[in-house]
């Protein structure tokens, strides 16, 4: 079909001119695929219309059918023809943005299309509204996905189904979320196919640029009989990235405090713009930057806001709001706003401290300048010396588009058991199908049919070990041949927990006087006492009391409070970003660059060279320190806090085969520290054997408590497969509940049922997510191929002193800690001046 003549591409193109819009091309070229038949993926750069490419793909072909069918007089109002095109997008303050967007352009054709929004802010009315009459275009999350699927008479809604668009896709795809769209997408195209034979369901994807587009793609839309393409714009969005630079290196600590020396160099940029976004890594962050700022410059007060995902709905909602009409002069946020929202007034983004990862950068960088011509600007904060190295490393990385792959997730048995009792709570399944429909995602194309019959015999008796237990035999065959949920019980506690993001149970904070403030970890609610002071939402409260599982506050008069401190806070540098740092760390001394962070920190550097040793590319260093504290081994192999944390663990295991000694272990994104009473068995001979991949598997085995990682792993996937049961809205069982009962069957299954799929699945991904083998065995090749240096000395190191300054941060106050790293600098400077005399 040649689209350029058609009625309705004319209409659209009509309608841009009238707004002072030209498609791009790779828009147009989205247009035409489309028409065509093809399902794929479209990459282009934040701010350029990602978004139009499918939406208006959708749109122009409904107007030419609208086109093709006989003109009929009548009176009557327009009946709504149910649901044309299902967007799932990652955030939830993503949908209420695009039904917006969708909305106007609706209008603007004279489409008498309803945009609805389904997600856990929906609220039961309008969701009631939906069941009785679905929207055209339903804007919907993961997990609402299957609570559709769990509700009765599912397949009515996908009669007059057309596309399915995964929004934001390289969000999704590394993560279980990911795999619930993909079940969730193969259920719908198997229901499509059964009572609509005749009909080509489209799947598309829109995502930024991620190392592994092609896979990316055939994870979305892994049909062989479907025609695939990717279509990828030939633009480049300008992105200036500027770093905030302290007048000298001494007023940046070499590790610690979170960069507030630098924020009152924030103010004026903040001033000078209309919306600043300012990005912080984690929520506690967030929440203490807030108050500096604010601390800093009063004025700002009723002008800034923070926004992250423990924050009540209301308050998130004004904030967005007042965002897009531009009553706010700053956002702290964390990555609640990291994802395509077209905020008009946004025109500078700051990230505090490094965001460890290139495509997260790039992401946030692009929520600045947010339409094709204008220039993204965002700018660096770093929280300490050694940071201005990673601002050059990510600069030079974005400028070479180095950016990450996502690996998809692949046999998630926990999802998967989900997901059928999800279908068995809604119209029930007939397995044959489903695993015909199953085998063909990408994240279960291994499954094997004796897997599938464990998976059967578990929704249905418990499987082997837990059979004598009526509540664990969920599913059960009904006369017309399906397998169904029967008991309403079961159904609805079913439906309470869908979906794979497991937190530590949260408490909802609420004011004695009535409102709420959002929510914290019922861990942190835990250690407070009657009148100790917290600060959320930017606010400082004062504890009162826990009732019905919701924590009493009121204001409290103290100006600083503790912050809460939110589960998976650290995020582990990548792998690229790793290999750019170690080559900017060979260019500092060598001064063969441009860039001003790498100008600034050589002091630091000469500093280092002096006292110790900077390592080139293809060199691994190794410092020995003597200090009161003890014997201390650093080693730096830049492959981030995740993998190092494993590989100190497997070299301290190591040196215990040569010498019995006991280690403490600390480390960072840069490397490692372990420390003991004893000297350290270690020489030029010995440390190619230390740092080999030869046994790699065992060793791991043998030096972390492989089982306790999997255990913990476990109680995720106990509370996805239903194993466990989380409680009602406002009675949520408590964390330690969950856990000694997530152990209770990890002990039995480990005795009684060691096939068990749940039980490998929590090894796996012990072994291949939180310790990343594959990443683990590359640095020990890389590390065998380099020039191993050894120095020993017996003072701190600047490049050593932020590991040490980490292993001390877990035990100390902030206040406590300030005192320390004041000492250990002075001791430090002591011992360097002696060895200079």
């Amino acid at each position: 079909m040649k689209l350029i003549s058609s009625k309705g591409y004319k209409q659209v193109i009509a309608w841009l001119k009238k707004i002072k819009k030209k498609p791009f091309k790779f828009q147009t070229d989205a247009w035409q695929y489309y028409a065509e038949g093809y399902c794929g993926l479209v990459n282009a750069p934040t701010g350029f219309g990602k978004t139009f490419s499918m939406f208006l793909a959708v749109v122009i072909d409904e107007l030419n059918k609208k086109d093709e069918l006989p003109k009929i007089k009548t009176a009557k109002k327009k009946q709504h023809t149910g649901l044309k095109l299902i967007w799932i997008t990652p955030l939830r303050s993503l949908a209420k943005d695009l039904a917006r967007a969708m909305r106007e352009v609706c209008d603007e054709l004279e489409l008498d299309w309803m945009v609805g929004v389904r997600n856990g802010d929906t609220s039961q009315s309008e969701k009631l509204k939906q069941k009785k009459q679905m929207p055209e275009v339903l804007i919907i999350t993961p997990e609402s996905m299957h609570l559709l699927l769990a509700q009765k008479s599912t397949f009515n809604y996908f009669d007059e189904l057309q596309c399915i668009v995964a929004d934001e896709w390289h969000e999704l795809i590394g993560s279980k979320r990911g795999v619930m769209a993909e079940l969730a997408i193969s259920r719908i195209k198997g229901m499509v196919n059964k009572h609509h034979p005749e009909r080509l369901l489209r799947i598309w994807g829109i995502s930024a640029t991620i190392g592994n587009m092609e896979q990316a793609m055939d994870v979305l839309v892994p049909y062989e009989d479907v025609l695939k393409t990717i279509i990828k714009a030939d633009i480049e969005k300008k992105i200036q990235i500027k770093s905030i630079l302290p007048d000298h290196i001494d007023m940046l600590p070499w590790a610690g405090h979170l960069g507030h020396k630098l924020a009152h160099k924030l103010l004026p940029i903040i001033h000078k713009s209309k919306t600043t976004l300012i990005f912080t890594n984690t929520r506690g962050q967030a929440e203490l930057w807030y108050q500096t700022l604010l601390a800093q410059d009063e004025t700002l007060a009723g002008q800034l806001a923070i926004h992250h995902g423990s924050i009540d709905y209301e308050l998130r909602n004004w904030i967005e709001d007042a965002i897009h009409t531009g009553v706010l002069k700053a956002v702290v946020c964390t990555s609640s706003l990291d994802l395509g929202v077209d905020f008009k007034p946004v025109d500078t983004v700051v990230q505090i401290g490094s965001p460890k990862g290139v495509a997260r950068f790039l992401q946030r960088a692009g929520r600045s300048g947010h339409s094709p011509y204008e220039t993204s600007k965002i700018y660096f904060l770093p929280t300490h010396a050694l940071e201005l190295v990673e601002a050059a490393a990510i600069k030079e990385a974005a400028r070479t588009q180095n950016i990450e792959s996502r690996e998809p997730v692949v046999m998630a048995f926990d999802t998967l058991i989900q997901y059928l009792v999800s279908l068995a709570v809604g119209d029930g399944f007939d397995d044959e199908q489903i695993f015909f429909e199953v085998k063909q995602t990408h994240a279960f194309r291994e499954l094997l049919p004796q897997e599938w019959s464990w998976i059967m015999r578990f929704i249905t008796t418990g499987g082997d070990s837990l059979t004598a237990y009526t509540e664990f035999s969920k599913v059960s065959k009904d006369e017309d041949g399906l397998w169904k949920v029967k008991s309403r019980q079961i159904a609805m506690r079913h439906r309470l927990h869908i979906g794979t993001i497991v937190s530590d149970a949260m408490v909802k904070v609420k004011y004695l006087s009535g409102g709420y403030v959002g929510m914290v970890e019922e861990s942190f609610v835990a250690k407070l006492k009657p009148g100790s002071s917290f600060s959320l939402a930017g606010r400082v409260l004062e504890f009162i009391m826990i009732k019905d599982m919701m924590a009493m506050v009121r204001k409290s008069k103290q100006k600083t409070a503790m912050s809460p401190s939110w589960m998976g806070g650290r995020i582990s540098l990548t792998s690229n970003l790793g290999a750019v740092l170690r080559q900017k760390y060979n260019e500092t001394l060598d001064k063969e660059h441009d860039d001003e962070e790498l100008d600034l920190i050589l002091p630091l550097f000469q500093r280092q060279a002096k006292v110790s040793h900077v390592p080139k590319n293809d060199e691994f260093l190794i410092e020995l320190i003597n200090t009161r504290d003890g014997y201390h081994l650093f080693a730096y192999s830049f492959e981030g806090r995740q993998v190092h944390e494993i590989m100190a663990a497997l070299i301290a295991y190591r040196l215990g085969r040569v010498k019995p000694i006991s280690f403490s272990i600390a480390m960072n994104d840069y490397g490692f520290e372990l420390l003991s009473e004893q000297p350290i068995p270690l020489d030029e001979e010995n440390i190619k054997n230390l740092f080999t991949p030869e046994n790699l598997a065992a060793d791991i085995v043998a030096s972390i408590n492989s089982t306790e990682m999997a255990r913990r792993k476990f109680r995720d996937i106990a509370c996805i497969s239903g194993l466990v049961f989380q409680g009602y809205p406002g009675k949520y069982i408590a964390n330690k509940h969950l856990q000694s009962s997530a152990a209770l069957f990890f002990n039995v299954f480990s005795d009684y049922d060691k096939h068990n799929l749940l039980l490998r699945q929590a090894y796996d991904e012990a072994f291949y997510q939180q310790i990343e083998e594959p990443r683990l065995a590359a640095a020990l090749h890389r590390i065998q191929g380099s020039k191993i240096v050894i120095i020993k000395t017996d003072s701190y190191t600047p490049l050593c002193f932020p590991i040490k300054v980490d292993s001390l941060r877990d035990n100390m106050s902030t206040e406590e800690l300030s005192q320390r790293i004041e000492r250990m600098t002075a001791e430090t400077e002591k011992k360097n001046q002696r060895r200079r005399q």
